[in-house]
């Protein structure tokens, strides 16, 4: 079989793999000039890395371009498929091959929140030493999916959908591409072909390609129109739906349902998820971050209403278990709703990562040692409940950040009673300090 042969039997989304940093389109914020990943291999530097991020985004292409540039040896597992006893026979490889070469391997691992605990601290001791370079792709949270001694040794870059932009650029290129794309064939698109898969693909790159090498199979006198687009796009939401494959968009119109306050769309959401087999977990976690994200102080329920469907889930299992997630959706989906907890968090967030680390005010600390209460640890703290209101006008942030107000109740629900309470213990703090300033002035007159 020739080369061409061959090559024609490689999906093109595998053909247009980049293999370098030049032709890696989209997540600009870790691959642009001065950027993580730039960084990395400017300072000649590889570290043990966890790529999270949607399907399609370039996760495993980053990995193996990473992996290409260090030269260094590199496996590829699928946590779907392989066993402990496969992990423990290569670490043994790798743990020689570093004793004789003094280079690691960098092992790739595709779906790693599916390995199970023990598999994931089999990695330990071998990233550790440096006999490997671990890389990790995942869909779901890092967080609640690797163990955390795994996670503090790796570091954790979120990719994001690819945007409409980026994947027409590499839908044009794939049909322009002479060596590995379709150049050869001397394809047209229309423009509303392209934006017809752009729309479908929702910034999965692996499924703009495969769709557009199933339309140009169907294009008539080399050219592809929206005609073989749409035909291409029925064919794969079928298969889509067979093989669950539409996890991400279910779950995002759960969560836009819900948002939306419309309960028998979050209903029917909930039941197309449950019905194609999806994890019950995976859709609680959603719930619980839906109720502190959309929710919030709004409805304080609603995240212990969230919690119990776990608990309930976990309690009595499927299909009766399943009746608790659907009690969680309407409660969820007919509460006020409120996004100030998380905008407010952000904006902490944002805080800490721009501005330098401020020491906490001495005044803020704990003097356990005699030595502490010496240099001033303490001094001047005031204990609120010594006083009529419970409160003083101490200042307890960072001198930078004084006068900063990150939260800012809405007027929905209970909100409304946090607003409340937010400006009565204010307005007793400034009767405190206005107190405080007629004092002075009659001391002063003195």
């Amino acid at each position: 079989m020739s080369g061409e042969e061959k090559k024609k039997h490689v999906p093109l989304a595998e053909r247009m793999r980049p293999k370098d940093l030049k032709r890696f389109y989209g997540q600009e914020h870790l691959v642009g000039k001065g950027k993580i990943l730039s960084q990395l291999i400017e300072a000649d530097h590889l570290v043990s890395i966890i790529f999270w991020g949607p399907p399609g985004s370039g996760k495993t292409t980053l990995g193996s371009i990473l992996a290409r540039h260090f030269s260094f040896p590199c496996l590829f597992f699928s946590a779907v498929l392989s066993s402990i006893k496969e992990i423990k026979e290569v670490m043994a490889r790798a743990e020689s091959h570093k004793r004789l070469y003094g280079v690691p391997t960098v092992i790739f691992i595709d779906e790693i929140h599916r390995f199970n605990k023990a598999q994931q601290a089999a990695f330990l001791p071998y990233v550790e030493r440096g006999d490997i370079v671990l890389f990790g792709s995942t869909t779901e949270n890092p967080s609640f999916e690797v163990i955390s001694p795994l996670l503090s040794r790796m570091k954790v870059l979120v990719l994001n959908p690819l945007p409409d932009e980026t994947l027409e650029r590499i839908i044009k290129e794939a049909v322009e591409d002479k060596d590995q794309g379709l150049g050869k064939m001397r394809l047209s698109i229309d423009e509303k072909a392209v934006q017809f898969i752009i729309d479908y693909a929702n910034g999965d790159a692996r499924r703009a390609l495969n769709s557009l090498e199933i339309a140009h199979n169907l294009a008539k006198k080399g050219r592809i129109t929206t005609e073989e687009v749409r035909e291409t796009l029925q064919k794969r939401i079928l298969i889509y739906d067979k093989k669950g494959e539409e996890h991400f968009n279910l779950i995002s119109a759960l969560h836009k349902s819900l948002r939306n306050s419309d309960v028998d769309a979050s209903l029917y959401w909930l039941a197309r998820m449950v019905s194609g087999g999806e994890d019950p977990l995976y859709i609680v976690r959603r719930l619980v971050r839906f109720a502190s994200e959309d929710i919030g102080l709004a409805d304080p329920q609603a995240l212990r209403v969230a919690l119990s469907a776990k608990e309930a889930y976990d309690f009595i299992g499927s299909p009766e278990g399943e009746l608790a997630l659907a009690e969680a959706v309407v409660y969820l989906a007919s509460a006020p709703k409120s996004n100030r907890i998380y905008e407010s968090f952000s904006k902490a967030m944002k805080d800490v990562e721009a501005k330098p680390f401020e020491p906490v005010p001495l005044h803020l600390r704990n003097p356990e040692t005699s030595l502490m209460r010496d240099v001033g640890y303490g001094k001047d703290y005031r204990y609120a409940h010594d006083f009529e209101y419970k409160t003083t006008d101490m200042e307890t942030l960072p001198k930078n950040l004084k006068g900063r107000k990150y939260y800012k109740p809405g007027n929905f629900g209970f909100e409304r009673e946090i607003k409340r309470r937010i400006d009565w213990w204010e307005s007793i703090k400034r009767r405190i300090k206005d107190q405080k300033q007629m004092d002075l002035k009659k001391e002063k007159e003195k």
